[in-house]
C-alpha cells in the first residue's frame, strides 16, 4: 500500500514549469489568508460608523477572531493534512474561506459577524500550513531553502498587498465589498489547486481534539483580559476570570499534551533552544507588524485624511525592503551570522515603530514612510530567517506540523498584537479626550466621541493622535526587550551546541 502510494506520488511530481506554476498558486493562497487579517483592519473606521455600532472591544474582536481561530487550529490544519492528504485540507480550507467571507457579508449584526470570521479563520488554518507542505512535497532537496523563503516572504507580502487590495476595494463604500470579493477568490484558487496541486503521501498521525479545544479556549480567554480591560475595568470580575481563566487552561494543555500518545503541540519540542528562541521571535515580529496594520489603517483616515485606496497604499514603503532584499538576507546571514542579522531585525523592527510614535496630526508622510521602510527592513531580516531555525528543527515526517507551527507563531503574534496596541489605544484615546466629550457617554471609539460631538473633530482626532503614538511607542519597546531575549538565546544555545 505505502508502495504504490509513493508511485502515485512520483507519478504526479510537478516538472519544473509545473513547479513554478505550483509555486505561483501556492503562494497566492498565503496572500489570501495573510492579506485578510491586514485588509480588515482598513474596514474599521467604516465598522465603527455602520450600523452595526460595534463598540471598542467588539471591533477588536472583529479583527481578532479570525486571527485566534487561525492562530490556534493551523496545527490542527497541519496535522490533518499529514493523516488525510496536504491537496484534499487545502481545497476543505478555500471552501470554509469563501463560505466564511460570504456569511460574514451578508451578516445583520456582530454576533453573526464573528460566527463569519470565525468559519473564515477555521477555513485560513487549513490552507496555511498546507500550502508550504504541499510544495515541500513537489521540490527537490537543493530547492527547498529557496521555497521557504519565497513562501515566507510571501507572508510578510500578503499583509501589505490585503492593505493595498482592500483599499481599492472598499473604495465602493461598505466594508461588505471585502467580504464579497474575497469569495471568487478564494474559488478560483480553489480550482487551480484542484488541477495543479500534486498528492502527497499520507502519514498516521492522529488528531488531538482535546488539545485543539483546551488551546482555543487559553488562548480567547487571553484575549477577553486584554481587550476587555479598558472597557471594562483591569479589575473587573470578567477580566479577571479572563486572565485567571487562560493561566488554567493553558497550564491544563500543557499537561494534557504531555501524556497523549500523539498531541497537537508537544510541548517537549521547546527543549531545543533554536526551536524555542525562533518561534518567540516570529511571535514578536508578527506582534510588532499587525499592530502597526491596525492602527496604520485608522491613523491615515483619521490623522492624514486619506481615503481608503489612499490608505491602502500608503503601506507600500514597507514592502521595498522585502521586495528588493529578501533575497539577499541568506547571504548577509553567511556573512554576519544568524545571531546578528536576528539582532538586527528585531532592532530594526522595534526603531521603526518608536519612529511611528513620533507622528502627528502636523508630520509629512514621507517622515511616515520612512519609518514604515526602517521597520520592513527588520521584517525583511527576521522572516527568511526565523522560518529556516523552525522548520530545520523539526523532521520531513512532520513538515505539516512544522509549517503549522510556523504559522501558529505568526498569528498568534498577530492576534496579539492587535489585542495589545487596541487596548493601549483605547485607554490613551479616552484619557486624551476632553472631560465634556468623555461625558457625552463614555465613548471608546472615535466614531462614538464624534456622535456626541460632532463639531470638535479636531479635539477628538487628536485624542486619537495621542492612543496611536503610545501604542506604537509600547509596542516598539516591547519589540525591542523581547528581541533582545530572542537573539541573547540564540546566542547561548549556538555556543552551547558547539561544545
Amino acid at each position: 500500500m505505502q508502495l504504490n502510494l509513493l508511485s502515485r506520488d512520483s507519478a504526479t511530481a510537478p516538472t519544473p514549469v509545473g513547479r513554478r506554476g505550483l509555486l505561483a498558486v501556492m503562494c497566492a493562497c498565503v496572500v489570501l489568508v495573510v492579506g485578510m487579517v491586514a485588509a480588515i483592519n482598513l474596514a474599521v473606521p467604516m465598522l465603527a460608523s455602520s450600523p452595526l455600532h460595534p463598540s471598542a472591544s467588539a471591533l477588536v474582536w472583529i479583527v481578532d477572531t479570525y486571527v485566534i481561530l487561525f492562530a490556534c487550529l493551523v496545527i490542527p490544519g497541519g496535522a490533518a493534512g499529514d493523516r488525510f492528504g496536504r491537496k484534499g485540507v487545502l481545497l476543505a480550507g478555500l471552501g470554509l474561506f469563501a463560505a466564511g467571507a460570504l456569511l460574514s457579508a451578508l451578516a445583520p449584526n456582530v454576533a453573526v459577524l464573528l460566527v463569519g470570521r470565525a468559519i473564515t479563520g477555521a477555513g485560513a488554518a487549513a490552507v496555511l500550513p498546507n500550502t508550504l507542505a504541499v510544495l515541500l512535497h513537489a521540490v527537490p532537496p537543493e530547492r527547498k531553502g529557496a521555497t521557504i523563503a519565497t513562501w515566507a516572504s510571501m507572508t510578510g507580502i500578503g499583509g501589505v498587498l490585503g492593505n493595498v487590495g482592500g483599499g481599492a476595494v472598499l473604495t465602493g463604500g461598505s466594508w461588505r465589498w471585502l467580504f464579497l470579493a474575497i469569495v471568487p477568490l478564494a474559488l478560483l484558487l480553489a480550482a487551480l489547486v484542484a488541477r495543479i496541486a500534486p498528492v502527497s503521501a499520507r502519514h498516521d498521525r492522529r488528531l488531538d481534539p482535546i488539545g485543539t479545544v483546551l488551546l482555543v479556549a487559553a488562548s480567547v480567554a487571553l484575549l477577553v483580559g486584554i481587550v476587555e480591560g479598558p472597557v471594562s475595568g483591569w479589575g473587573s470580575p470578567l477580566v479577571v476570570a479572563g486572565f485567571a481563566g487562560a493561566a488554567v487552561l493553558f497550564a491544563v494543555w500543557t499537561i494534557v499534551e504531555l501524556r497523549v500518545e500523539h498531541p497537537l503541540l508537544d510541548p517537549r519540542l521547546f527543549r531545543l533552544p533554536a526551536l524555542r528562541s525562533a518561534c518567540l521571535g516570529m511571535t514578536t515580529v508578527f506582534f510588532g507588524m499587525f499592530a502597526l496594520f491596525y492602527v496604520n489603517a485608522s491613523f491615515l483616515q483619521y490623522a492624514k485624511g486619506f481615503g481608503v485606496l489612499r490608505t491602502g497604499l500608503g503601506i507600500i514603503p514597507l514592502t521595498v525592503p522585502v521586495i528588493l532584499g529578501a533575497r539577499h538576507v541568506e547571504r548577509l546571514t553567511r556573512r554576519i551570522g544568524v545571531d546578528a542579522t536576528v539582532a538586527l531585525a528585531f532592532a530594526f523592527v522595534g526603531g521603526g515603530l518608536l519612529g511611528l510614535s513620533t507622528s502627528g496630526t502636523n508630520t509629512p508622510y514621507l517622515a511616515y514612510a520612512g519609518w514604515l521602510v526602517v521597520t520592513g527592513i527588520g521584517v525583511t531580516l527576521a522572516l527568511p530567517t526565523l522560518s529556516a531555525a523552525i522548520s530545520g528543527s523539526l523532521p520531513q515526517a512532520l513538515a505539516g506540523v512544522g509549517a503549522g507551527l510556523q504559522a501558529t507563531t505568526r498569528e498568534f503574534g498577530s492576534a496579539l498584537g492587535v489585542a495589545v496596541i487596541g487596548t493601549v489605544l483605547t485607554a490613551r484615546f479616552v484619557d486624551a479626550l476632553p472631560a465634556d466629550i468623555r461625558a457625552t457617554g463614555d465613548p471608546h471609539t472615535v466614531a462614538q466621541a464624534l456622535a456626541g460631538a460632532p463639531d470638535r473633530a479636531n479635539e477628538v482626532v487628536a485624542a486619537f493622535v495621542s492612543g496611536a503614538d503610545g501604542g506604537f511607542r509600547f509596542v516598539g519597546i516591547a519589540v525591542l526587550l523581547l528581541g533582545a531575549l530572542v537573539a541573547l538565546q540564540s546566542l547561548l544555545s549556538r555556543r552551547a551546541s558547539r561544545r
